[in-house]
């Protein structure tokens, strides 16, 4: 293989490499030189640092956290930043379970087809009947095997009730939804207060 013979510059390209090479500093030739042994061992070490590691014994189980897949904050989340419309020292009461519900409607088992006409019609006849306080009942949900990619929501009715219960029908008939306590079903369970009748 031959070498190309150097192409020969231009006027024009002279004077722009001369300009180049003008305004061009030379390196300081202290930063050139190879750095002297002695400075480098009156440096001061750099300390390292190390994460602190929590004890473990052998034989003992590993504490992991199940992975949410969910960006939105958790239903129970939710309902408790949800803003107060009720009484406080009643909405205190009945979070505590002090207020017995006056009537309940179990969706256990149910459809999701099945289960809202169940819960409209329910609502708006407690409502229609004076009743203030009732409760819903929807189980907690079975926990199932995440096969697919796509993670999938425990408790299908359990999610939709609460959005049911701020729409259309029902909602000009619902003044507060709270999770209820754990005598009258916990996490499976939603108290709902009514409004009065005018």
């Amino acid at each position: 293989m031959s070498r190309r013979k150097p192409r020969n510059l231009s006027a024009e390209e002279r004077s722009l490499w001369s300009k180049v090479t003008d305004s061009a500093k030379p390196l300081d030739s202290v930063s050139r030189r190879a750095p002297d042994p002695a400075e480098i061992l009156n440096t001061k070490p750099v300390a390292k640092v190390v994460p602190s590691v929590q004890r473990f014994e052998i034989g003992q189980s590993k504490k992991t956290k199940p992975l949410s897949h969910d960006l939105s904050p958790s239903l129970t989340e939710r309902l408790s930043a949800s803003q107060v419309h009720m009484d406080a020292k009643s909405f205190a009461k009945m979070k505590r379970g002090k207020i017995h519900p006056e009537s309940r409607i179990d969706l256990h088992g149910m459809t999701l087809s099945q289960a809202h006409p169940a819960l409209v019609s329910f609502i708006l006849n407690a409502h229609a009947a004076g009743k203030r306080l009732v409760l819903v009942i929807t189980g907690k949900g079975k926990s199932k095997p995440g096969d697919g990619p796509i993670p999938a929501r425990i408790g299908v009715l359990k999610h939709q009730v609460p959005q049911w219960l701020q729409q259309p029908p029902l909602k000009s008939a619902v003044l507060q939804i709270s999770q209820a306590n754990l005598k009258h079903g916990g996490a499976g369970a939603y108290y709902v207060y009514l409004r009065r009748i005018r």
